[in-house]
Order: C-alpha cells, then sequence, then structure tokens
C-alpha cells in the first residue's frame, strides 16, 4: 500500500524518520523507497517524500535497475519529482553502479571470461548503449587498463585496430581482451561483432599482441568467443 500523502515526513515519530533510521540502524535496514526519498528530501503540495518516492518506484515495477535507465525527464513525470530531484537520483543510482564494479582485489587476474563478466557486468549490462572496451592485461593477466574505444553504435569503421593497441601498445600489454555490451540483453555475436573481432585478432597477431578473448555482456549473462571456438 503506498505510504499516505495527507503527511510531511517530519510529523512521523523521530523513530520512523528515514534519516533518524538510517543513522540508528545503518542504510541496510532502509527500504529502497525510504532511501530514495532521503534522497527527494521533502515533498512538496501536500505529498510527502515517502509518497513521491513510492510513485517513482512503482512506475518500474519496483526496480532500482529499471529506474535507472529511466532518463530525468521520465522521472520528472512523477508528481513532486523535478529536475534537480530526478538528476540527485541517477547521481545516486549511477554511484551505486559505479561501486559495484569496483572490483575487491585490484591485483586478481581475469583468467576466465566469468572473471571478465564479473568485472565488467555492474557497468555495463544495464546501459541504453553498446559499449565497446578494451582490457589491457599484465602478463599475469591482471588488469593494467581499462580503456573505452567507441559508446554508441558498434561497426568496423569505428573500432578500428589503430584506436584498439595504440594504448596497449603504450601500456606494453601481454595480452588484450575485448568487452561490449548488448543493450537487448541477449549476448549472441552479430555479424559485425564477428567481423570487428577477426579484425583485432589479426592485427594483435601482427603487433605481438594477443586478442585473449571477446566476451559480449548480456543481462545477466554473457557470452566468450573464446569459450564458442569463435576466436
Amino acid at each position: 500500500m503506498p505510504p499516505s500523502t495527507a503527511f510531511h515526513i517530519r510529523e512521523l515519530p523521530r523513530t520512523e524518520r528515514p534519516r533518524e533510521r538510517l543513522k540508528s540502524l545503518g542504510a541496510h535496514a532502509l527500504s529502497s523507497t525510504e532511501l530514495l526519498a532521503i534522497l527527494i528530501g521533502t515533498g512538496s503540495a501536500g505529498r510527502s517524500a515517502l509518497a513521491v518516492a513510492h510513485d517513482a518506484l512503482a512506475t518500474t515495477g519496483g526496480s532500482l535497475r529499471r529506474l535507472s535507465t529511466q532518463p530525468v525527464a521520465g522521472l520528472t513525470a512523477v508528481a513532486g519529482l523535478g529536475a534537480a530531484r530526478a538528476v540527485a537520483i541517477h547521481a545516486a543510482l549511477e554511484l551505486g553502479r559505479r561501486l559495484s564494479a569496483e572490483r575487491r582485489d585490484d591485483g586478481a587476474p581475469l583468467r576466465s571470461p566469468r572473471d571478465v563478466w564479473a568485472a565488467f557486468a555492474p557497468r555495463l549490462e544495464d546501459l541504453p548503449v553498446e559499449e565497446f572496451h578494451v582490457a589491457v592485461l599484465d602478463a599475469q593477466h591482471r588488469l593494467e587498463r581499462d580503456i573505452t574505444i567507441t559508446r554508441g553504435i558498434l561497426n568496423s569503421s569505428l573500432v578500428h585496430p589503430r584506436e584498439v593497441f595504440r594504448e596497449a601498445i603504450a601500456e606494453r600489454a601481454a595480452a588484450i581482451v575485448l568487452v561490449h555490451n548488448h543493450p537487448s540483453g541477449d549476448p549472441s555475436p552479430s555479424a559485425d561483432d564477428r567481423a570487428i573481432t577477426t579484425q583485432l585478432v589479426q592485427a594483435g597477431r601482427v603487433l605481438d599482441i594477443p586478442v585473449a578473448d571477446h566476451v559480449v555482456i548480456g543481462r545477466g549473462r554473457y557470452l566468450s568467443f573464446a569459450e564458442a571456438g569463435l576466436l
């Protein structure tokens, strides 16, 4: 049942106010609605911040992941949610995504496609557009650098070997892994994916920087060119 629109948070007992609950119990104890209400700050037009937060989540069936893909203009369609508050929500959700993307052990090697998926999926699997990344690896297959090559439509004219290998050469890479996402959620490789991979594998052989794999990130799953025998 949605929170009442007839009260303000300040009218709640102090122990029931989201900010006070966070201070005393920790953020993990709060519901997503309460956390959003803290970001929203104050309600408007006789509606509490809790009610506005509830309505914002209701637009995505309660999914924070889907909420993060909503444009700012889409969020402002929720009564009581202006542009400034919508931007704050976007910023908070992006911070959460980046936190999830940070490796718990920066020295851990990327030895399998699942390692690559775990490192890149938190940032890539929910993006509305394709991003093509190059993971530059050292001799122990540790990630030296993550280079974003393109953002948007993926085709061979944009993903050129010169751009892919320039930084790899500068970093004296032992190998590279190609990584990109499919906004559709289906990681099955397209004809362009295959053509780009073939082109870059050939360039890597010439430069003596092997392409160890190409991992396509889907929603909750991935496809490895190496595992699929497509490399």
